[in-house]
């Protein structure tokens, strides 16, 4: 029931769609809740403390979900609406042929972003199995399109990206999900702590291909997207961590080029019970009463560190 529902969406205009979703992301900002608070807190944590910007950021997500059937099963009527002046960054490192990792935050619409990069080529994605049983054949029937290869997100899945960036090919993933056990560092991002993923930074540093970020820009009443293109300047640090504080920078970048449309909502700042301890949460070395201690130097504080981080 569902799959057909979804299916008999995405026959509507777009700017329907789009209306449509803005209004419900409207309601479920309205109702008091966790969360509102989440986007309330991660909006001012980025510095935008204007209520109506909230606002605007609530509505985008529901754009966001209401306009992914669309993509899903009309997809090239959607593709015709893509849009870009960027074009000249993807093709120059596409023709250096030594593969590229895209790496597309939670920013505008990402369903768009892949399906429109399957247009220079095979295009390996990571995903993650819906957690509800009754929504895994929609994911599945979202996946089948000519040029874009799918994998999960495990071992498997990374020497899958591997073989194709090998391969010269292109491979794309989300640099913002909250990694999974030990695959995380606590890495700033928008002036707070953010368990960052590493698996970004270490194909980048391992393969030594060209790193985009890419977004899909959402266009007014239902005019389309477009596309956005930020290429990390090499060489690259020499560290998995120095690779992924370039990419969280990379990203605040991009995400403020069209802010409202970012995934404000998005649990990023969260602590799992399997993460390593939280940098404001370390706790300080026993006190040296002895001469030594006299006049010893206060060790600096990590770069980025936050100043008010709430949980």
């Amino acid at each position: 029931m569902l799959l057909f529902l979804a299916r008999l969406m995405a026959w509507l205009p777009l700017s329907w769609l789009q209306t449509a979703g803005r209004l419900i992301g409207l309601a479920a900002y309205r109702y008091p809740s966790r969360y509102q608070r989440r986007l309330r807190r991660h909006t001012r944590w980025a510095g935008y403390d204007d209520p109506a910007f909230v606002r605007r950021a609530a509505a985008e997500t529901g754009a966001m979900m209401a306009e992914i059937p669309k993509i899903w099963w009309r997809t090239e009527q959607c593709l015709a609406k893509v849009v870009s002046d960027q074009e000249p960054i993807v093709q120059a490192a596409l023709a250096e042929g030594r593969g590229v990792l895209y790496l597309t935050p939670h920013l505008g619409c990402f369903e768009i972003t892949a399906r429109h990069l399957t247009r220079y080529g095979p295009l390996t994605v990571m995903f993650r199995p819906a957690r509800q049983a009754i929504l895994q054949p929609l994911v599945e029937s979202s996946r089948d399109m000519h040029n874009l290869h799918a994998v999960p997100a495990n071992r498997h899945g990374v020497r899958e990206f591997v073989r194709a960036l090998r391969r010269g090919e292109a491979v794309g993933m989300l640099p913002d999900q909250v990694p999974g056990e030990g695959e995380g560092i606590w890495l700033p991002f928008f002036g707070e702590y953010a368990l960052t993923m590493t698996l970004a930074a270490r194909l980048a540093l391992q393969t030594r291909v060209a790193v985009i970020l890419t977004a899909g820009e959402r266009l007014p009443r239902g005019r389309g997207w477009r596309m956005h293109y930020l290429r990390l300047p090499e060489p690259l640090p020499e560290t998995v961590e120095a690779t992924a504080i370039a990419i969280n920078q990379a990203m605040e970048t991009l995400i403020r080029r069209f802010p409202e449309q970012y995934l404000w909502g998005y649990n990023r700042y969260k602590q799992p019970d399997e993460a390593p301890p939280h940098p404001d949460e370390a706790e300080p070395a026993p006190a040296d009463t002895g001469p030594a201690a006299a006049g010893a130097p206060t060790p600096p504080a990590p770069p980025g560190a936050a100043t008010h981080h709430e949980r």
